[in-house]
């Protein structure tokens, strides 16, 4: 159908391959297929282009014996396939018109596509631009994921309030992008004890599992754009081993019979199961370690094979953790190394700490992971046994380093002494690792200062920085073709590989027809999202307002309940303030809470129940309305991020390491207000302060503020306004009949102390919005803002990232195919 080598592209060919599969895979006729069929068909024929050059960049020589990058992380977050993968193999045009024969359009196509939603957002979104930026720059890499069967869950309301389904992203058919690969299964133990026996005179000590799985690998396809490298995005799926038993079925035992089986497929069932359970708990680090065990074992069979030496692991492998869940990974590689490759234990951990290497995605305390020791011991006995070791040989350096200062092994000590002794990950994972990075300039300073300063001191140069980007295929040139192409007229179309260059889009940024250009491309965009605001929601949009967007996770550190606040001031100030004038604007929200998240769960329901009251007030003349679009996902966000005109970025200063949606709402034309947060500073530096709206208390000032003891209830007895947003949620304003049933956000932000500083912030983050509003004004003035935004945000390109990983910690060369 099409060689990479060549650029060509054998239309009928493809036609037919894909008549084939909706024949013989899907079992359909031409004249009876529906638009689901005619994708999976079409998915299913392009897939076979991409297994191809799996397999061939698998198998090049030149790449098994080059150094490679082992990406584990438990959420991958890579939207929809086909779109992107089109675009990366230079066809999108080819299909489109190829499709467009048989009576199919490719668009249409295109939305049959379900997320395979295998995140739950920044952590996962982010893996899955890094993976396509190694793809795109040819670095050998492997990543390494979980294959849940039922991903994030699908978001509905019901009242206003949020309802969690399953995601069953495969849908019956199966994905097509994904294929089977069980000639690289491994089995994983759980459970059962450590036994000491004698070998050549020799004590030693082995772990006899008392549960066995095996993880299944399904592989999807990172395309490398414009070339003809694809790498694996390896998922681990659970199964039992023995799956049936026909002697229990035949006793008439029927659930006894596939006791195993479910026993297996729970592991990799579900996207992060709630674990404020003990089982729950349990299942949690049961996927976290089949996930690490399972891809330390296939790293390792990799590298044998490719001929290399044990010793030499760290010169072909460097095997990064993106958060502390793939932590039990260390211990896995070292019980591998002592127990089964029979090697001492100085030249295992010589081994095991120069491979390893780990990023830190926050500062919030109960972010940092900690395990209940007893739980690991019953769960990993051997692991356990090994963790102890490494502590103790960690705990004689800090000694050696701080003689007699107790308080210093206690803080960093991998086991938390207490009631219930805990093992922190966190620590485990700068002990065990040749480099740390945080994820932008602030947050890596404050990992430093605040979080792991022992840590700096004890290992100089370990801590490091490797500010965050995203992907410019997917997150400009595939959500946003009209913009793309306006670009390309300007400055040529080598921009999505060197995102840099969008800096000489700058030299249009005053000129009156581009400016023209520009904002009409934003127009469509935002007549596209109010469209799919009216078909789907039924809420008709004025696209000459401001469209206001805040998305992303719903927790209280980004402050959703902060711009909550601004709604109800700007509402209450349309009702009761004669003078007050503002630009026609819509508030759009899109963000999951976690089931178990009850404040968040409160602050989706404020934010409906409000909508359904301002959208329908008369009395306001559609000046304002709110829109919270449920069940956020990548594809959501491809329309959402194109159309907005704000970017709010309002976290809580020093509490978001990054931020990655900061980065795509101002490559695509967006106004960031924001809070010196995360990369809001960096996005700062780059922009300038004329064309980015910043507010807010700075993180010194936050903690001064914490040390002099804040007290919320001053903010609000002193800003006439600020209380009477807030006492809206008092009433029966939004809830007819019903007073008092959105109190939950006052009472957090008055009685419950208000711990993310909203009313600190509110007074400055009304200013800020004040000055956005009368610059909107400007029609001109406004489109030179944009234009800059979208220019000078070059550095945010995750090709930049990786080009610092490959640099400064993991020492890659590009192999070209």
């Amino acid at each position: 159908m099409k060689s990479k080598q060549t650029g060509s592209f054998d239309k009928v060919l493809f036609q037919e391959s894909v008549k084939k599969h909706l024949y013989a895979t899907y079992a359909t006729t031409f004249e009876k297929a529906d638009k689901h069929a005619w994708f999976l068909a079409m998915g299913t024929a392009l897939a076979e282009l991409t297994t191809c050059d799996l397999l061939c960049t698998e198998h090049d020589e030149k790449i098994r014996n080059a150094k490679s990058v082992n990406y584990l992380s438990l959420e991958f977050l890579i939207g929809r396939l086909t779109g992107n993968n089109l675009i990366s193999m230079g066809v999108y045009q080819q299909v489109a018109e190829a499709m467009e024969e048989l009576g199919q359009n490719l668009t249409d196509l295109l939305e049959e596509e379900r997320d395979p939603s295998l995140g739950n957002g920044g952590l996962g979104r982010l893996a899955a631009c890094f993976m396509d930026s190694l793809a795109a720059q040819e670095f050998p890499t492997v990543g390494y994921g979980l294959h849940y069967e039922y991903g994030l869950f699908k978001q509905s309301f019901d009242h206003g309030h949020q309802v969690e389904t399953p995601d069953a992203w495969r849908g019956v058919e199966g994905y097509p992008w994904e294929i089977a690969r069980p000639d690289l299964a491994q089995e994983i133990g759980f459970y059962g004890h450590v036994e000491t026996y004698q070998e050549n005179g020799k004590e030693k000590r082995r772990w006899l599992p008392g549960m066995t799985v095996k993880a299944m690998p399904w592989d999807m396809p990172i395309v490398g754009y414009e070339s003809n490298t694809v790498y694996p995005l390896r998922l681990w799926e659970c199964q039992a081993i023995a799956p049936f038993s026909l002697e229990s079925f035949n006793n008439g035992n029927y659930f006894e019979a596939q006791h195993s089986l479910i026993d297996a497929g729970n592991i990799t069932k579900v996207l992060y199961p709630n674990d404020n359970h003990e089982k729950g708990k349990t299942l949690r680090l049961m996927q976290q370690y089949f996930h690490s065990a399972a891809s330390i074992r296939d790293i390792l069979r990799r590298h044998e094979e490719a001929g290399h030496t044990l010793a030499s692991l760290p010169k072909y492998e460097t095997i990064q953790l993106n958060d502390t869940h793939p932590t039990v990974s260390i211990p896995e590689l070292m019980r591998i190394l002592i127990d089964e490759k029979e090697m001492e234990w100085d030249d295992a951990w010589a081994i095991c700490s120069k491979t390893f290497a780990y990023t830190n995605h926050t500062l919030l305390p109960e972010a940092l992971e900690t395990w209940d020791e007893s739980l690991i011991q019953r769960l990993l006995p051997r692991h356990m046994e090994i963790i102890y070791q490494i502590n103790y040989l960690f705990l004689k350096e800090v000694r050696e380093k701080w003689p007699g200062d107790v308080e210093k092994q206690r803080k960093l000590s991998i086991i938390q002494e207490g009631f219930h002794r805990m093992v922190r990950m966190a620590n485990l994972c700068v002990v065990g690792s040749y480099a740390v990075n945080g994820v932008a300039a602030m947050h890596s300073e404050l990992v430093k200062q605040d979080l792991f300063p022992e840590f700096n001191v004890l290992y100089p140069g370990k801590l490091q920085n490797v500010t965050n980007g995203i992907t410019p295929r997917r997150w400009l040139k595939f959500c946003n073709p009209e913009l793309s192409e306006l670009i390309s007229q300007k400055i040529g179309s080598d921009w999505p590989t060197q995102l840099d260059q969008l800096r000489n889009i700058a030299d249009y940024a005053e000129e009156t027809e581009f400016q023209k250009a520009f904002m009409q491309v934003k127009q469509a965009n935002k007549q596209r999202l109010a469209d799919w605001v009216e078909q789907n929601m039924d809420i008709k949009l004025d696209t000459q307002a401001i469209f206001d967007v805040q998305i992303k996770r719903l927790h209280e550190y980004k402050r959703q309940h902060l711009n909550v606040l601004h709604i109800l001031s700007m509402y209450h100030r349309l009702l009761h303030d004669s003078d007050f004038e503002m630009e026609p604007r819509v508030v759009f929200f899109a963000a999951k809470a976690a089931p178990g998240y009850y404040l968040a769960k409160e602050i989706i329901y404020a934010v409906n129940k409000i909508a359904e009251k301002i959208n329908h007030d008369p009395r306001i003349g559609n000046k304002l309305k709110v829109v919270f679009i449920p069940d956020y996902r990548v594809s959501i966000a491809e329309i959402i991020i194109p159309a907005a005109d704000v970017s709010e970025q309002i976290s809580t200063a020093g509490k978001e390491a990054s931020g990655t949606g900061n980065m795509k709402l101002a490559l695509n034309g967006a106004l960031t207000i924001g809070t010196m947060d995360g990369a809001n500073v960096e996005i700062r530096e780059e922009v300038g302060d004329d064309n980015i709206y910043i507010f807010g208390l700075e993180v010194d000032e936050v903690e001064q503020l914490k040390r002099s003891g804040y007290n919320p209830f001053d903010y609000y007895n002193s800003n006439s306004l600020l209380k009477a947003s807030l006492d809206l949620l008092l009433g029966e304003e939004f809830t007819p009949g019903e007073p008092g049933k959105l109190r939950a956000i006052y009472d957090s932000l008055l009685d419950g102390g208000d711990p993310y500083f909203c009313l600190a912030d509110f007074e400055s983050y009304v200013k800020a919005h004040e000055a956005m509003d009368e610059q909107y004004k400007d029609t001109a003035g406004w489109a030179k803002k944009a234009i800059l935004n979208t220019a000078l945000v070059g550095k945010f390109s995750s090709d930049r990232s990786i080009q610092d990983y490959v640099n400064n910690i993991w020492k890659l060369e590009t192999v070209k195919r």
